[in-house]
């Protein structure tokens, strides 16, 4: 399950692990216009962990999920174009 709610200058995205235990708490991400963080709670320290990606690094994790075991560089359509 997830939820998407639009704040003044983020979309906020929560994922809810639903499923068999053990569940893992909830991931909640901030999609900004010039980064995403991703958040989640640690609960061995009770303290929130959070990374940030540049939306370069969204889109390569997004295409990865689809690949095959490797290494690649995603190259931009108008660079296709161009050679």
């Amino acid at each position: 399950m997830f939820s998407i709610e639009h704040d003044f200058d983020c979309t906020i995205v929560t994922l809810v692990d639903e499923g068999e235990h053990p569940l893992l708490e909830d991931l909640t991400l901030h999609a900004f216009a010039e980064c995403v963080t991703i958040e989640q709670l640690d609960t061995r320290t009770d303290q929130v962990q959070k990374i940030t990606l540049s939306y370069t690094q969204v889109r390569d994790l997004a295409a990865a999920l689809d690949l095959p075991e490797g290494v690649y560089r995603l190259v931009p359509d108008e660079a296709k174009d161009q050679t």
